[in-house]
Formats: C-alpha cells, structure tokens, sequence
C-alpha cells in the first residue's frame, strides 16, 4: 500500500485496502470473532479468504 500512496495511485490504494481487508477478514480479525465460532466456521473463513485471494477477488 506504502507504493500506492508515494505514487498517489487511488485505484492501487483501494486495491491495497481491500487485500488487507480481505486477509483481515479471514483471520477473524473482522466480523465475528475467531473465538466465537467453532473450528469448522474459522477453517471455512480462512479458505474462502485464501480462495479469493487464488481467484483475484480480493481487490488485488
């Protein structure tokens, strides 16, 4: 992200976001919390948060 605020490159920045968001997300740092859910929910947030980041979803 650091690259796209020195070139002010808006659309970088968003895209830099949102990879962060998404890797957030999927770590349980965002959304319910890890220690609220069972094994099985954390396992299926950690994959799909993988899988988007495999299948360019992530914003990045």
């Amino acid at each position: 992200m650091a690259a796209a605020l020195r070139a002010q490159d808006a659309e970088a920045e968003q895209a830099a976001r949102d990879r962060v968001h998404t890797a957030k997300a999927a770590l349980g740092e965002r959304g319910t919390p890890w220690w609220d859910q069972e094994e099985t929910e954390r396992r299926a947030r950690w994959s799909e948060g993988l899988a988007a980041f495999d299948e360019g979803t992530d914003g990045g």
